[in-house]
């Protein structure tokens, strides 16, 4: 496959963005860099289509929908799937943020990888409930019940933690 220079630059640029939405919604380093590959073979066979309308975009549908596509399958293996990130952290750190951080990313972790999808699409990367159902290939019955459940399932992980996030309606 012949790739054109500017799809290389463009790469390049975005790729530690892209593997950070990766990680986030997938929970382990490795899985979301085969993830990003994977997402990014997929833009590189339509880049001459897609390169002068919006390919960021189109990268990060395809980046969400193989990452469903993975849990379905897995749990059509396993009826549950489970995601565990084995990213280390340190066990005891004296800077108050970072051991918030710990925490926040151990309770990411207990949700459910729908869950998890949900809520780095609508909080980490500010996306509306459509957008999001769009991302993941659900309705936005799908994205409001996941995200309600996924904040109470927070909540009572991290009970200290401030989860007034304001919706599309504007509501806290």
């Amino acid at each position: 496959m012949d790739i054109d220079a500017d799809f290389g630059d463009f790469v390049q640029a975005r790729q530690h963005a892209w593997l950070r939405a990766a990680y986030l919604v997938c929970g382990d380093l490795t899985e979301a860099e085969d993830l990003l590959q994977s997402a990014l073979i997929k833009l590189a066979r339509h880049w001459r289509k897609v390169r002068d309308d919006h390919p960021d975009a189109y990268l990060r549908q395809i980046l969400y929908r193989e990452a469903v596509s993975t849990w379905r399958r897995r749990a059509a293996e396993r009826r549950r799937a489970v995601l565990v990130a084995t990213r280390p952290g340190p066990e005891a750190n004296p800077l108050e943020a970072v051991d918030a951080r710990i925490d926040l990313d151990r309770a990411l972790r207990e949700l459910t990888v729908k869950q998890r999808a949900v809520i780095v699409l609508r909080f980490f990367e500010d996306r509306s409930e459509r957008e999001t159902a769009d991302a993941l290939g659900v309705s936005v019955g799908t994205v409001k019940s996941q995200t309600h459940a996924a904040l109470g399932r927070l909540r009572d992980l991290m009970p200290g933690l401030d989860l007034a996030l304001t919706s599309e309606g504007g509501q806290r």
